[in-house]
Parts: C-alpha cells; sequence; structure tokens
C-alpha cells in the first residue's frame, strides 16, 4: 500500500498538519522538527500528491534558475546545488539558459513560464538598472552573481574582491612578484572580472609591489580555450610570468596546458591558481590552488530567503555574501606545503 502523510507523522511522532507545514516550506518551525519530518519521509519513500496539493495550496512547488552559461562549470556546480537544496524542501527545480542576454532573462522574469513558478533564483547579466522595477514580475526573485540592480532586490552572491585580494597575497608570500591575470574584461567594474581584477590590484598596492599592466590578460569568455589562447598569447609576447592567476578555473586550467605544453614547471617555474573550486581542479595535474566561494553556502542562502517570499515575508531586501576559503594546492606551493587537498 502507498505511505500516506499519516505514516509520516507516525514514524516522525508529529501530527500530520507538521508534516504538511514541513513539506510546503512553512518558515516558522523548528530545524529538528522539519529534518525529523523530512528524515521520515525519505526513510518511508513518501511521494506526496503534488497536484492535490497545488490546487489546496495554489502554490506549484516549483521553483526557476535562471544562468547565463551552462558551459561555465561554476554554473553547472551551482545548478546542482540548488537542487539539492531544493529537493530538501521538496521543490522542483526548473533551469532555464539566458546566454546572458536581456530579452533572455526578461523572458523569464515575465514569459509564460514565470507563471508556473512559485519564485525564481536568477543570475542577471544584461539587466540593467533601469530594468530594475521589472524584477517585481510574477513571482518572487533573488539575484545571484555580482548584477546588482536598483531598486534593491534579494541578492546573494560572494566576496570577489575580498577573496581575490586573499589569492593575490598568497602568491605575493610566496615570493611572485610577476602575477598574470587571465580574464579581466575591457571597461568592466562590477562585474565579477572587474570585482577580482580590482582584488588583485588591492593586494598589490597593499603589498608594495607594482603592477606590470602587460600581465593583464583580456579576454570575452571565460572558458579553457580562452585561457590557454590568452596565456600562448602572453608567453608569446616575451613578457615576464612567475605566477599565473585564472579570474575561473576553467581560465586557469586552460593556462596549465599551456604552460606545460611550452615545457614550464608548475609551480617550480610558474604557480597557477584559479577561482571556483571546482570539482575537477582538485584532479588536474598539479591539482589547482583555487578560491572557494561557498556555492553550496550560496545556494542553501538564496532558496532560504526566496522561501520566506513565497510565503509573503516583506522585510527589506536581503544583500548576502558567501564565506570563502583558499584551496591551496601544488599548482602554488610545493607538495608538502599544500594546506588542502
Amino acid at each position: 500500500m502507498a505511505v500516506t502523510m499519516k505514516d509520516v507523522a507516525k514514524a516522525a511522532n508529529v501530527s500530520a498538519k507538521t508534516v504538511s507545514n514541513a513539506l510546503n516550506g512553512y518558515p516558522f518551525m523548528k530545524p529538528d522538527t522539519r529534518q525529523r519530518v523530512l528524515d521520515a519521509v525519505e526513510r518511508l519513500a513518501y511521494v506526496p500528491n503534488q497536484s492535490a496539493r497545488s490546487l489546496r495550496s495554489g502554490r506549484s512547488r516549483v521553483i526557476g534558475l535562471a544562468l547565463p552559461d551552462l558551459r561555465n562549470a561554476y554554473f553547472a556546480e551551482l545548478a546542482d546545488a540548488v537542487t539539492v537544496a531544493a529537493e530538501r524542501r521538496g521543490l522542483t527545480v526548473a533551469i532555464s539558459l539566458t546566454k546572458g542576454e536581456r530579452q533572455r532573462e526578461l523572458d523569464v522574469l515575465h514569459g509564460q513560464h514565470s507563471a508556473t513558478y512559485d519564485g525564481l533564483l536568477l543570475n542577471a547579466l544584461a539587466l540593467c538598472d533601469e530594468d530594475g522595477p521589472l524584477l517585481a514580475g510574477r513571482v518572487p526573485t533573488v539575484l545571484l552573481g555580482d548584477h546588482v540592480l536598483n531598486p534593491p532586490t534579494d541578492h546573494v552572491t560572494m566576496p570577489n574582491v575580498e577573496a581575490a585580494r586573499a589569492m593575490t597575497h598568497h602568491l605575493l608570500s610566496q615570493g611572485r612578484r610577476r602575477i598574470a591575470v587571465i580574464g579581466a574584461h575591457e571597461d568592466e567594474v562590477v562585474g565579477s572580472a572587474g570585482l577580482r581584477l580590482e582584488g588583485y590590484r588591492q593586494a598589490h598596492r597593499e603589498a608594495g609591489v607594482d603592477i606590470d599592466e602587460r600581465l593583464i590578460g583580456y579576454v570575452k569568455r571565460w572558458h579553457r580555450s580562452d585561457g590557454t589562447a590568452t596565456m600562448d598569447a602572453l608567453l608569446d609576447s616575451g613578457v615576464l610570468i612567475d605566477a599565473v592567476f585564472g579570474l575561473n578555473d576553467m581560465l586557469a586550467l586552460g593556462a596549465m596546458r599551456s604552460l606545460q605544453r611550452r615545457g614550464f614547471t608548475i609551480p617550480e617555474d610558474v604557480a597557477v591558481v584559479g577561482f571556483d573550486n571546482l570539482e575537477e581542479s582538485r584532479y588536474s595535474l598539479p591539482a589547482l590552488t583555487a578560491v572557494d566561494p561557498g556555492v553550496v553556502e550560496i545556494a542553501e542562502t538564496a532558496l532560504s530567503i526566496l522561501e520566506r517570499r513565497i510565503v509573503g515575508d516583506d522585510c527589506a531586501p536581503h544583500h548576502v555574501q558567501s564565506a570563502f576559503e583558499l584551496a591551496v594546492r601544488e599548482s602554488s606551493v610545493n607538495a608538502d606545503n599544500a594546506l588542502t587537498t
């Protein structure tokens, strides 16, 4: 026989109403009670009648996740973290690809599919301040990433400047003085590239080390091939380099390919670091030192805020930054001195 809500309530030693509240994201519930219910749901393999629940509550239990580029492994790992966190809350995630295009971002906010969502997580790249009022669309929306819009809305991001500054200080502390940057965008200030480049510059100023502007490699995209091509161009230019900071892990991995192909030893000749701490970066040869920006924390925080908005919380907009760590591996220090594996 099919497992019922009453069976779950009995197994969790709570009322059926408490089970319903836990599955519907009711915010005013003790975390241990919610977890006890969710554990019972998993243990009994309880499957709620989604159609009946939607009719009663007026909610679909579906949220949208709009991302610019799934070829970028960071966004793939973010999508996985959001999906895992959503499943624990009894939510289904519908993923949309915007390609960083304004019209696609607007379609996610106001198109026909938006009416089927209870809420939306949007990593916007193309929207501008004039588009800010459009975020008050059909469903509650939480922004992800570095693009901040006015008027203010809920926003979860990572400390790009601080993390990039800390990583650059790590390289400077190893005696590196010719640190190339791969991934800068022309004239960008507030996006990920601009913020991380600012952290790089701040660290040099604080250390009293001049920056050779020839060490800054500009790109259009943040893919492995761009890292390889930009590293090749820097090496061909003859500029002296003793370290490389890829503004994401894929750029750093592409740069490593270029350096190794040309006979450089990492980290003895050139140290290489990245930003994102992708799973594959732990298994490169050598393993890549990277900023860990707390992608799981970003997913959990964004969903918690979105849940509150879905049930009608009208408090002031949240602006939250995740914590970060430096995962120091063999690509920037000798293997015996690596701090994190």
